[in-house]
């Protein structure tokens, strides 16, 4: 039978957080194992009353989850809210509490909600959370805990648990120290930069007694490779639309996750094209790249924030002529499925102290909406929406580097040899008629025929008008119009 995890906080100030701990729970394929939660607003109408109903839910719960905000809510004739009801009654009966604060200042609270804080701080250890995405980091590493102390989990999920003899001295106190100073700037984070390393990764949940666990190998490990050989990122690069050798640029990536975004975000950019714009907005020319660069970023950290680190295979980055496919070990949980990744969804971190501790180095933004960004962000360039699909025991995210997918083409009704001549250009930049003629075997009047009806219908742009130079290039749609760079900002 499931523990009973009873949520408690005012309802109407804190819906989207009990509801994002209520998902996260509920489908994050460890704690849905062991756990169920109870929600007031899932209850269908009754005619018992609301207090009594409370007491019976608390009194049949494993864990008290209480969430603090600034209000203190509806207050009974003795003037006492439910929420400061339920956490007097999960103590009298003696239940494992767990109390999150959202904010780091009391400032604006109602006094009795501080009251109620201070009254939890005598009897427990509480936290403070910013948002949805650290609270859910906090409630993950607390009811794996509560696990632990029942004695149901013999070892850690991956990322909370430790390697054997794993040591602080793994941990590098320069890229920890870069963290703070970024998370800080970026989160208005409250750990002191100047912290050791061991009061760092306790405020971060990153502590497996007194070893770090595996997130924190991950994040700042000096050496994370030699505790998990295959946390790398693989790049590579092929002119044309399919895997074939000789591969003209090949990278492999190693270091922490951060490093590892990094490297892998400048390769893409390094391959794709890019258009110039003018100094008249700023001092710097602006630079746009085909595929924007914020959706290029939330592809690659998705993957390794969320890759299954226990997978002898790595994080993979393919670059084509006409997508780009991120390849991360790793199905997604239950509860989620490709199609629902274009919707609302639930944040389900595979990694949740990984996801954590990206977020405030602001790697990833708020819970759940990486996707619906990278949807928004490719519609608003032009290009098709992104394709997430799973191969196997892999996540694969597709981004195109133009509009013409064959679907499109398809659409558009080009015969073969157009649909050939796009893609042509897309390796070789270019082609003049005849260079057509010769690829097709056809004769000058049926190639200026066909290339003339793709300007026409604007998958072509004609450069020149007449004489030798005239050639076509495929239509800029979705990239700012100026001084395109088709010199090796495709790279090698």
């Amino acid at each position: 039978m499931k523990d009973l995890v009873f949520v408690s906080s005012v309802e109407k100030e804190l819906a989207p957080e009990r509801q994002a701990v209520c998902d996260f729970i509920r489908n994050d394929a460890l704690l849905s194992k062991y756990f169920d939660v109870f929600l007031f607003e899932e209850l269908l109408a009754t005619d018992r009353r609301a207090d009594k109903l409370y007491f019976d839910y608390v009194d049949r719960s494993a864990v008290y989850l209480g969430i603090f905000g600034s209000e203190y809510g509806w207050e009974d004739a003795e003037g006492v809210s439910p929420t400061e009801r339920e956490f007097d009654r999960a103590t009298e009966k003696g239940k494992n509490r767990l109390v999150y604060v959202k904010g780091s200042s009391d400032e604006g609270r109602h006094p009795k909600m501080v009251a109620l804080i201070r009254k939890a701080e005598r009897q427990l250890v509480r936290r403070r959370f910013r948002d949805i995405a650290d609270l859910i980091g906090h409630v993950y590493a607390s009811l794996i805990e509560h696990l632990e102390e029942r004695g149901i989990l013999t070892s850690r999920p991956l990322d909370a648990a430790s390697s054997p003899n794993a040591s602080l001295d793994e941990i590098s106190p320069e890229r920890v120290r870069w963290f703070l100073e970024r998370a800080r700037a970026q989160r208005d984070y409250a750990v002191d930069p100047s912290s050791s390393v061991l009061n760092a990764l306790t405020h971060l949940n990153l502590l497996d007694g007194d070893r770090p666990a595996n997130a924190a190998i991950l994040l700042f490990g000096v050496n994370p490779q030699r505790r998990f050989p295959t946390a790398e990122t693989k790049c590579l690069h092929f002119h044309g639309t399919e895997v074939r050798k000789p591969i003209p640029s090949y990278q492999l990536y190693k270091g922490d996750v951060f490093e590892q975004v990094d490297q892998a975000v400048d390769f893409v950019l390094s391959k794709l094209n890019r258009t110039v714009g003018t100094r008249d907005q700023g001092p710097a020319a602006p630079v746009a790249y085909e595929i924007p660069t914020d959706v290029v970023v939330e592809a690659v950290v998705n993957a390794i924030a969320h890759r299954d680190y226990a997978s002898n295979a790595g994080t993979q980055v393919y670059l084509f002529a006409d997508r780009v496919e991120v390849w991360n070990p790793g199905v997604l949980p239950a509860g989620l499925t490709p199609e629902k990744l274009r919707t609302e969804h639930p944040s389900i971190p595979r990694n949740p102290l990984l996801a954590d501790a990206l977020f405030l180095a602001h790697y990833i933004e708020k819970a759940g909406t990486g996707t619906l960004a990278m949807i928004d962000g490719c519609r608003q360039a032009g290009l098709p929406e992104p394709e997430f699909r799973e191969d196997g025991d892999h996540f694969v995210l597709t981004l195109w580097r133009d509009w013409l997918t064959d679907a499109v083409m398809s659409e558009l009704g080009l015969s073969e040899q157009q649909a050939e001549a796009v893609r042509f250009v897309r390796v070789n930049h270019r082609i003049a008629n005849a260079e057509y003629r010769e690829q097709f075997d056809v004769s000058k009047a049926t190639a200026t025929r066909d290339l003339e009806q793709l300007v026409k219908i604007g998958v072509f742009e004609k450069v020149g008008t007449t004489g030798v130079g005239t050639h076509y290039i495929l239509a800029g749609k979705g990239l700012t119009k100026g001084s395109n760079d088709s010199s090796e900002g495709k790279g090698s």
